[in-house]
């Protein structure tokens, strides 16, 4: 992890516990005779999150409905931490050499697909005192995130929720016409399709799943494809199908913040392409890339549209390898 993330040294349970008691009742002992909680319970999960915004990031409320997304934060606080080490990289460079203040309150996000969670908001304001406005498309999420914003005394002032009300726009509706942001940032829906989604879903629970048998010593069978067969067959409405099987799966999440008509690849370069319109507003535009065979098309559509720099950020959390792009025109 990031060397200013938090949470590279992993969970202080019972650090947590204290500030966060709610907590308490969810926590396993593992087979390595440390206390953690059951990854495959969503309402653990969740309790998890909480502790972590509560302890490490000031936050007074945090909650979000049923079925959407609960991100691991230690991923999310990396994100945030790339992006603060990007602006200061090209600060230093504008100014010869005089890197930026650790906080500037000068420095403005936008998230895109902010989500019912608000977590980057959350760690970018109390991690560097940036401010943001975050976006989504999810009437239900823009109210869980509004009230995220107006119920936290660290987020006042700092942290606005738009509505993006045309699904086929990213930047357009939201970006106001003279308005500036120092960068935008978004984790972009990974999969294809609802089914594509539920065969991903499915493929992470039963390996947590597993993973927690192994632990306890008991025996695992793997039914996956048999129930998979038997729900896809029943896709009437991918949309009303995943969120019937899925929601309630350890860290969730709606249709829209999983998957897109054309995966991930499609949505980026969308992106790609309407940041243009809005170049000048924007200093520079951010988005995590999941699968590394994306990079070459990405980085093609990014130099197709004129940008004068792109940047490629690697991430790591344990043995799980990420990366973010980043593009200024």
């Amino acid at each position: 992890m990031h060397p200013k993330n938090l949470h590279r040294n992993g969970y202080p349970m019972d650090a947590l516990c204290q500030t966060y008691p709610a907590l308490k009742p969810f926590l396993v002992r593992a087979k390595s005779g440390n206390t953690s909680i059951d990854f495959t319970s969503p309402q653990a999960v969740k309790l998890l999150n909480a502790a972590l915004l509560h302890h490490y990031y000031r936050l007074e409320y945090w909650d979000i409905p049923d079925g959407y997304l609960c991100p691991p934060v230690p991923g999310r606080a990396d994100y945030i931490h790339g992006i603060a080490d990007l602006l200061k990289s090209t600060s230093s460079s504008a100014q010869g050499g005089q890197s930026q203040n650790e906080k500037d309150q000068s420095v403005r996000g936008l998230d895109i697909g902010v989500g019912a969670n608000a977590i980057y908001p959350i760690i970018g304001v109390s991690s560097y005192d940036w401010s943001f406005v975050g976006s989504d498309v999810d009437d239900v999420a823009v109210k869980s995130a509004r009230a995220i914003a107006s119920k936290n005394s660290v987020l006042a002032h700092k942290f606005q929720v738009r509505k993006q009300a045309n699904r086929a726009s990213i930047f357009n509706g939201v970006i106001e016409a003279n308005e500036r942001f120092t960068f935008t940032m978004c984790n972009p829906p990974f999969h294809k399709s609802a089914q594509d989604a539920l065969s991903g879903t499915q493929r992470k629970t039963s390996n947590l799943t597993r993973n927690k048998k192994k632990r306890s010593g008991a025996k695992f069978t793997d039914n996956r494809d048999q129930g998979f067969g038997r729900r896809t067959s029943k896709l009437k409405d991918q949309n009303a199908s995943y969120q019937g099987n899925y929601a309630n799966l350890n860290f969730a999440g709606q249709a829209n913040e999983l998957w897109c008509e054309g995966g991930e690849l499609a949505f980026i370069q969308r992106m790609v392409q309407e940041s243009v319109s809005v170049k000048d507003n924007v200093e520079w535009f951010t988005c995590l890339v999941s699968k590394s065979a994306h990079l070459k098309p990405i980085k093609t559509s990014i130099d197709y549209y004129g940008a004068t720099q792109c940047k490629v950020v690697d991430m790591g959390q344990g043995s799980k390898l990420s990366r973010f792009v980043a593009w200024t025109f």
